[in-house]
């Protein structure tokens, strides 16, 4: 085994905070020690190492399930002024891994539960880790559950083999927030002129930061939920078809299908029966508005001499036209 044994126990009490961390929010997952072991206090090697976490005994995630970011970490069983950094490595088979992205290194205040805010991509299948300087305690217990150890560190980008697998669990653990993603947009369709209220539907939608339509930021959004967001369209040039993406710090969502921003573009109607008329408005999303008729022409005689707005014309869906027949 390549850490040693030494120090008291660690306060059990402190382990169960650590859980109650882990469940304070829904979307995160944990991944890593459940810091509920009754973890004594050990020490790495005397030169710089680093240790990854490679399963548990007692039900603990030790590959990340999700692709998304880690957005804090917890160390049971460091020191002062002793430097603690989060790893992330990538298991490539048997005792091989990869660096993968790390964080700042970190100095606990005490040896009790100590949760630090990280920002550091990881990919599901990846495994957290931990490098300790030489002497640098951390909580461990006696455990069936294994880790890698790697001296001199393991590094970003560095490939490296662990001499061996050895047997214990250290006492550190990290939240990861899975990246968006978006299922469902209702209603699909709204004006071109924006204020639509559009309810997005989808997963991990914790702490969005942005909404955006097809590039044009939302007017304004609310995260209802984990799983809703409400969000106001903004207004366009044009009608558009625009995706909607969502943004958290775990990435960018986008939509599979379009929200539809319509409008009324006014058709040319000189000269058609009223009937055509109304059969072109409602193909270009128009309505008919007050039908005025000349010379005493009637619905079913007269033609179109006159409209109102003209031509071309961009209005919201379902707008009213004036008609002259004459």
């Amino acid at each position: 085994m390549r850490i040693s044994r030494r120090l008291s126990a660690l306060l059990a009490t402190a382990a169960a905070c650590g859980a109650m961390a882990a469940s304070a929010e829904a979307a995160p997952v944990t991944v890593g020690s459940s810091l509920t072991a009754a973890f004594g206090q050990n020490a790495c090697f005397t030169e710089p190492c680093t240790v990854v976490a490679t399963s548990f005994s007692n039900g603990a995630v030790a590959r990340s399930p999700v692709s998304g970011v880690i957005v804090r970490w917890r160390l049971l069983g460091g020191e002062p002024p002793f430097r603690y950094g989060l790893r992330v490595a990538s298991p490539l088979g048997g005792s091989a891994f990869s660096g993968a992205g790390t964080g700042p290194g970190v100095v606990p205040s005490n040896a009790g539960l100590q949760t630090f805010p990280v920002n550091i991509p990881i990919q599901a299948g990846q495994m957290i880790g931990i490098d300790l300087e030489g002497d640098a305690p951390i909580g461990f217990a006696a455990l069936p559950s294994t880790y890698a150890f790697f001296a001199p560190r393991l590094n970003d980008g560095e490939t490296q083999l662990s001499p061996e697998i050895d047997i214990g669990e250290l006492a550190f653990n990290a939240d990861v927030q899975p990246a968006p993603a978006i299922s469902a947009i209702t209603p699909p369709t709204g004006s071109f002129r924006g204020g639509t209220s559009v309810t997005i539907g989808g997963a991990d939608f914790t702490g969005a930061s942005a909404v955006s339509f097809g590039g044009v930021p939302a007017t304004s959004f609310k995260v209802d939920s984990e799983t809703q967001i409400t969000a106001v369209a903004p207004a366009f040039p044009a009608p558009t078809a625009a995706r909607i993406s969502v943004t958290t710090v775990a990435g960018t969502a986008t939509s599979a299908t379009s929200y539809e921003a319509l409008a009324c573009r006014v058709p040319k109607l000189g000269g058609k029966k009223l009937k055509a008329a109304k059969k072109r408005l409602r193909t270009a999303r128009c309505a008919v508005g007050k039908v005025k008729k000349r010379n005493g022409v009637t619905a079913k005689t007269g033609k179109v001499v006159g409209q109102k707005p003209k031509p071309g014309t961009l209005l919201a869906p379902g707008a009213k036209v004036k008609i002259t027949l004459g």
